[in-house]
């Protein structure tokens, strides 16, 4: 079979362009897949309910919390590359729907290596359809306790505070998982939906230097049941951030938390004004690269 010379050109510019397109996908994963050094921390905008995307400097996944149902698939490439589909670690620190329902569209679109969870159960059907999911694929699971360290590559950690015990009975949210993430001498508190009776208990198992951290990710959405006055001392944080969806019925957050805040001087940052926002860490200082948050100033 032969071509005529016009077909001959539109065949080799074709050629071309994908040769182009593959190489520009072959650059970008050399330079950005493994963060040159950096740790990369995106607290998503998920609406109401928690997401947080953490990948190491070595290019490895956690996916803390997944928020309520069709907002994480939306959110995610803001920070992970689009045509990666696995995940490393899941880590469910409640099974309430805006933490968990996610996860449903995450289990379809995504490959996951691990599931970390608490241990608390719930009734709904969000629950018992995340579950089947999991036993389906196959997916090993643990539960998340004090002292549990999980090594994300490249020198980040994801250290647990809580649960130090089993709290199978508890209410889900005082039964929180809440870790710190750890990258060269930065530092990020994860905090699920914990309670000032959860930061009562990690306040008195560690030293406020193990507590110590950059970045505080407010518990409960800025609810007035979490961030107490002796936590936020402990944390000692630079910066405080929310997930709460735009005018949520509950009123999150709550002026008694911003006082708190206001209080040690920390500079809040919430994703119902600034939509996603995006930390970096070099191991040596953090930064903000959220375009809405840089164009605040904040």
């Amino acid at each position: 079979m032969y071509l005529d010379k016009t077909k001959k050109k539109k065949h080799i510019w074709a050629y071309a362009f994908f040769i182009l397109i593959v190489c520009n996908i072959f650059v970008w994963h050399l330079l950005f897949a493994k963060n040159n050094g950096l740790l990369t921390v995106a607290v998503l905008d998920v609406g109401q309910g928690d997401g947080i995307y953490v990948e190491s400097p070595s290019g490895h996944q956690m996916l803390v919390d997944a928020g309520p149902q069709g907002k994480i698939l939306k959110a995610l490439p803001s920070a992970m590359s689009f045509y990666d589909k696995s995940i490393d670690v899941i880590v469910i620190t409640n099974p309430d729907a805006d933490h968990i329902a996610g996860f449903i569209d995450i289990l379809k679109n995504y490959k996951v290596g691990l599931v970390v969870e608490p241990g608390t159960f719930n009734k709904s059907a969000t629950y018992a359809k995340i579950e089947q999911m999991i036993a389906e694929k196959n997916i090993p699971r643990i539960l998340a306790k004090r002292g549990m360290k999980i090594h994300m590559g490249g020198g980040a950690v994801f250290t647990v505070l809580f649960p130090d015990r089993d709290v199978s009975n508890w209410s889900v949210n005082d039964a929180s998982v809440v870790g710190r993430l750890t990258y060269g001498k930065t530092s990020i508190m994860l905090t699920g939906d914990s309670t000032k009776k959860t930061e009562g208990i990690i306040l008195s198992e560690n030293q406020a230097s193990g507590l110590k951290s950059d970045v505080l990710k407010v518990g409960h959405h800025g609810s007035r049941t979490s961030t107490s006055p002796d936590f936020v001392s402990a944390i000692s944080p630079v910066y405080a951030v929310m997930s709460d969806g735009k005018e949520n019925s509950y009123g999150h957050p709550h002026k008694e938390t911003l006082s708190t805040l206001e209080k040690f001087k920390v500079k809040i940052l919430r994703t119902d004004l600034l939509g996603t926002i995006i930390i970096k860490s070099d191991g040596q200082s953090i930064w903000l690269v959220s375009l809405l948050a840089e164009a605040r100033n904040i």
